[in-house]
């Protein structure tokens, strides 16, 4: 039976034979299947019957060492690839020594009709060509001997089972924190080692000069350089330089080295590949790529350095144009490479491999979508509170319709260019009439500005609607004008007009669009005119008016009115006034008296016309009876105390013949209080 086996450590098969010694023996690094053709013994001829199952010296062998990484069970089997093989093996340890091997802990030579397949099993099967598994520690290292007893050089593969695991460089993610690469570019037609372009063959080369890709990062390593599997496996004959062809295979070798304990079991693990060389030119490949238009530019920022032309380590010069490129003249700089301001066209790339060969690819320059934006207007009701100022929300403004983008807002065009004082939140943005900016990107970040104008919607009041003043007793008309959108008044109407509105506060929300103007309007009361003074001269009163609203209107029977304040030819007692404004309300009264006059006393002692007496009127608030000489100087004052009389004395002494004025005043009992005057002249007569 014939079983092709992956390798994780070494190669999956040998076309060169290799020997191995116990002191040589080929480390085991993880539990990798292995293949392997021994094609004789080792330059050390162990004893292996003395002590040991194996009943003769080495055939053709090879010897492997491992160490256990974690504890466990741990078996193998190795499968002839020609079945008619009789191979056999012994397993030494833990921790033997070479040239002290002592008894193996497991053997096995069984040389009668071979199967193909020895080793260690987990479930005994009561075979012959099987032996137990081993309980394995962590730490103990073991060696193996695989020994074809025919001498044929058919091979084997060797598989490892069971929980243990072995020590190994190669998957532990703190040693080899990258991945090795192998190098060249995969060999054409597909299936072979990778092939490293030459662009002439044969020719001398330097092999270390691939060490730094191999590794690639990984510290702790080395790689040597072989021409065979069997030095690639045994590590003998490295090369450094060499002439190489386009025909033979070569072979690198990883091994680890712990650089603080040489005692490491895992020192020595290697892993080996393969390569070889190929004579022919690069090839540079043509290829496109983008920048944005930003805002309408018309240029935009290419990176060169971008542009997918050839992949492996290679110096390039780039060109404006193909005849520079041809010539090798205007080349880029290269502090331009990453941002080449241009428009869309063509440049040229000149590529040279490590090897020396070129060849020349066409750079394709070409815009992203271009972010397509417009201005918008944004309009908004004014805010009560602040009437030059509104809340907008600038993310419904239309600036765009692409998808895939993204909108920032901005107070100014220097700060949306400079992407700063960003708008946070944009929804809910505050402002007075005026205008803002918008950045639109979109996916590839491309951008454009557009404006976005603000508009505050003032409030909106009828100019026809006014504060009213009316009678007490009247209603009016409160009309808001036409021209509206629509009406909701404080009383609930929802007409252009309310009729039938008495003295009080109102209010009504006119709608303009889309906006609502709370307008107050007030009917107020008409101040109602005051009698503040009544003048009574013999039978005429002058009346005196404050308040209301000129001119006056003045009656005694409130229905006969006249303009004139003044009314003449009264009776004597009891009159009463009307007084109405402008506003022709209801008018005012006031109950006015006109005395008995009294124009002579003879004050000499006959009790007839002896003295003054205003007695009548004593039913008067405030009534006071003052009597003046020619000029004006009061004689004498009659009041309550006095009993408004007088008897034509002054200071108790009787005054000379001749006319005196007097004086009446009075408070009308009304609700105004209205002061009255009356005027008059009397002659007293004395006894000489």
């Amino acid at each position: 039976m014939k079983k092709i086996l992956l390798v994780f450590i070494l190669f999956l098969s040998q076309l060169y034979f290799s020997q191995s010694d116990c002191i040589t023996a080929i480390p085991v690094c993880g539990n990798s299947d292995i293949s392997y053709t021994p094609s004789g013994p080792g330059n050390v001829l162990e004893d292996l019957s003395n002590p040991g199952c194996l009943l003769q010296d080495e055939n053709f062998s090879v010897w492997y060492s491992f160490t256990v990484a974690t504890s466990g069970t741990l078996a193998f089997t190795i499968d002839a690839n020609v079945n008619a093989d009789d191979y056999d093996f012994a397993v030494y340890g833990p921790n033997a020594n070479c040239g002290a091997l002592g008894a193996p802990i497991r053997c096995n030579y069984a040389g009668s009709s071979p199967t193909g397949n020895t080793g260690l099993e987990l479930t005994p099967t009561g075979s012959v060509y099987w032996e137990a598994a081993l309980n394995v520690v962590a730490g103990e290292t073991y060696y193996l001997i695989v020994d074809n007893f025919l001498s044929t050089v058919n091979g084997f593969s060797l598989t490892w089972t069971g929980t243990a695991t072995l020590t190994s460089a190669f998957n532990d993610p703190a040693l080899t924190p990258h991945p090795f690469i192998t190098p060249g570019v995969p060999s054409v037609p597909p299936g072979g080692p990778n092939e490293i372009l030459q662009c002439h063959l044969p020719t001398q080369f330097d092999f270390t000069t691939l060490t730094s890709g191999i590794l690639n990062g990984n510290p702790n390593f080395s790689v040597t350089y072989h021409t065979t599997v069997n030095d690639a496996i045994t590590g003998n004959s490295p090369i450094t330089s060499a002439l190489v062809n386009g025909t033979d295979i070569y072979y690198y070798r990883i091994k680890y080295q712990d650089p603080n304990n040489p005692n490491n079991p895992i020192n020595g693990c290697f892993q080996t590949g393969k390569f070889k060389f190929r004579q022919g030119n690069i090839v540079a490949k043509d290829d496109i790529i983008y920048a944005c238009n930003n805002n309408g530019a018309g240029t935009g920022s290419f990176n060169l350095s971008a542009a997918n032309v050839f992949g492996p380590p290679s110096t390039k010069k780039y060109y404006p144009t193909l005849a520079d490129m041809n010539a090798g003249t205007n080349q880029i700089p290269a502090n331009q490479l990453t941002n080449y301001i241009s428009g869309e066209k063509d440049v040229f790339v000149l590529v040279t491999s490590a090897e020396g060969c070129t060849d020349d690819a066409k750079i394709t320059l070409k815009f992203f979508p271009v972010v397509v934006v417009n201005d918008a207007t944004l309009e908004s009701c004014y805010i009560e509170t602040a009437t030059t100022t509104a809340v907008f929300d600038l993310t419904s403004a239309s600036v765009n319709s692409q998808t895939g983008i993204t909108k920032k807002f901005y107070k100014t065009l220097a700060d949306a260019n400079s992407q700063t004082n960003e708008i946070i939140p944009a929804n809910n943005y505050i402002a007075a009439t005026g205008g803002v900016y918008v950045r639109v990107t979109n996916t590839q970040g491309c951008y454009a500005i557009a404006k976005i104008n603000l508009i505050v919607l003032p409030p909106v009041k009828s100019s026809v609607l006014k504060d009213k003043t009316i009678c007490i007793e009247d209603t009016t008309t409160l009309d808001a004008g036409p021209g509206f959108d629509g009406y909701q008044w404080s009383t609930g109407a929802t007409t252009q007009a309310i009729t039938n509105v008495p003295v009080g506060a109102y209010w009504v929300i006119l709608k303009t669009g889309k906006c609502y103007t709370k307008q107050i309007v007030n009917v107020y009361s008409s101040q109602q005119p005051v009698i503040t003074n009544l003048d009574i001269s013999n039978n005429t009163i002058t009346v005196t008016v404050n308040g209301g609203t000129a001119p006056y209107k003045y009656s005694l029977d409130g229905i006969t009115w006249q303009d004139s304040n003044v009314f003449t030819g009264l009776p004597r007692g009891e009159n009463k006034i009307f007084v109405k404004d402008s506003y022709d309300c209801n008018p005012i009264d006031v109950q006015v008296t006109v005395p008995n006059l009294i124009n002579a006393i003879t004050p000499n002692g006959d009790n007839v016309n002896d003295v003054i007496d205003y007695t009548a009127l004593a039913y008067k608030k405030n009534l006071v009876f003052t009597v003046y000489d020619r000029y004006g100087n009061k004689l004498y004052e009659a009041d309550k105390i006095r009993n408004f009389t007088w008897d034509g004395t002054s200071g108790g002494k009787k005054i000379i013949t001749g006319t005196y004025w007097y004086t009446i005043t009075w408070t009308e009992s009304d609700k105004n209080n209205t002061q009255t005057k009356y005027n008059g002249w009397v002659l007293v007569k004395n006894r000489e």
